[in-house]
């Protein structure tokens, strides 16, 4: 598969309808949720990306200014996902790579809400330490 990334501005792809109803089958609102949030306040996203498997939309994710009190200035990587044809072909991976670079040139401090096992068990595997007592569930943070 030719993986591609592509930055959105202020509207989602072709193709986003079909990738929110695999997440909606699977349990999974945040993509409903992105939906809602693009379309009454697409400046929320500092970056807003989709992955291109072949042509076809496959994966989004993006990242905001950290809604609630950290300890100086903090990203969110938030409405991340994949859909189920395209996992384990490094979709996700390539996703957060490129929003993790993004967020740490603007701070040391990035945060994730993995909303289940399957998703801690990535953020993990992509360097993030699990916390608590916080509004994300994971962090990571530069040295």
């Amino acid at each position: 598969m030719t993986l591609q990334l592509v930055r959105l501005d202020d509207a989602l792809p072709d193709g986003f309808d079909a990738l929110r109803s695999e997440a909606d089958a699977e349990g999974h609102r945040h993509m409903s949720r992105l939906a809602a949030e693009v379309a009454a306040t697409p400046e929320m996203f500092t970056a807003l990306l989709a992955a291109f498997g072949d042509g076809v939309l496959v994966g989004v994710g993006g990242i905001t200014p950290e809604p609630e009190a950290a300890p100086g200035e903090a990203w969110r990587m938030r409405r991340l996902f994949v859909s189920p044809r395209a996992r384990r072909l490094g979709v996700a991976r390539a996703l957060a790579n490129a929003l993790l670079a993004e967020a740490l040139g603007l701070s040391r401090l990035v945060t994730v809400h993995a909303g289940n096992p399957d998703a801690e068990a990535f953020w993990e595997a992509m360097g993030f330490e699990r916390v608590s007592g916080r509004a994300w569930s994971h962090q990571f943070l530069a040295g």
